[in-house]
């Protein structure tokens, strides 16, 4: 079994820069040109991450040997552990065997195909796992009531997969603000964090996408503005890992002085990184 952090409360921060929709990312894939990948990897290791998210999409015909391009690109400049994060069973699967570092496995979720093709794969190669509280149509339920349903729901099939409860991490789903009911939602996605440890009977960890927040936001000021206030709920709920733009300064100081405030019983201002730093 891959071995798992130490179950420390501290909310770990997990770059999310790593992502096929940046030009320059989906430029490397056509050419398979590792540089600017690595280079990225670098500069968030260098920030602090804890983890990198390798957010390549589907690939499609390129769902094999593109996913092994990018978890050999990635792990040839860091041991961080490493989310591999697509819908598609073919590139998953192509990038557990590929991978050399810790892995998790973003993610399933009660869909059928993700049933039969992802979730066997924690099994298999005895790792973490993400599961997503969504519908079996990948439709998002509407409040707190809704996600514990379906988080019964996901844990019972994870057991009926011979997957650990130990070793699935739940993404309650952090909707857009730009949403219709968003606001009342990301309030129901804290009750959640909160509560399903004793819903579920066990320290179930949590993770959460911070930049699904600001979808839409109409400048990145406003749009930081709401992450940076969110982070610290999210934090103060108990959230145990935050998936963001581990490159925005102003972003990971709020995170991290969040962090300091919920977990530390001794405060001195020298745990208190200075405001643009990281």
């Amino acid at each position: 079994m891959q071995p798992r952090e130490n179950r420390d409360d501290s909310m770990k921060l997990i770059a999310d820069n790593l992502r096929i929709t940046r030009p320059e990312i989906s430029r490397a894939l056509q050419q398979f040109d590792p540089e600017p990948v690595q280079a990225l990897v670098k500069a968030c290791e260098d920030r602090g991450a804890w983890a990198i998210d390798v957010n390549t999409g589907p690939l499609g015909k390129l769902a094999e040997p593109g996913m092994r391009f990018f978890i050999d690109a990635v792990q040839a400049v860091t041991d961080l552990p490493l989310l591999i994060d697509t819908a598609n069973p073919d590139a998953m699967t192509a990038g557990v065997k590929a991978a050399k570092n810790r892995i998790i496995i973003n993610g399933f979720s009660l869909e059928p195909r993700k049933l039969e093709k992802i979730l066997p794969l924690a099994r298999e190669y005895e790792a973490d796992i993400v599961g997503f509280l969504l519908y079996p149509d990948s439709g998002v339920p509407k409040d707190a009531a809704q996600r514990f349903e379906v988080a019964l729901d996901l844990m019972a099939a994870a057991e009926s997969a011979a997957v650990a409860k130990e070793q699935v991490i739940i993404d309650p789903v952090i909707p857009p603000l730009a949403w219709t009911d968003g606001i009342v939602q990301a309030r129901h996605v804290l009750e959640v964090i909160r509560t399903l440890p004793d819903l579920l009977g066990f320290p179930v960890r949590t993770i959460g996408g911070i930049s699904n927040l600001g979808t839409s936001a109409p400048d990145k000021a406003r749009r930081l503005s709401v992450e940076q206030s969110y982070v610290a709920m999210l934090a103060s709920a108990g959230l145990n890992f935050a998936l963001l733009d581990i490159l925005n300064p102003d972003l990971i100081n709020a995170a991290r002085v969040s962090g300091i405030l919920v977990k530390e019983d001794i405060f001195s201002w020298g745990m208190v990184p200075h405001s643009g730093t990281v």
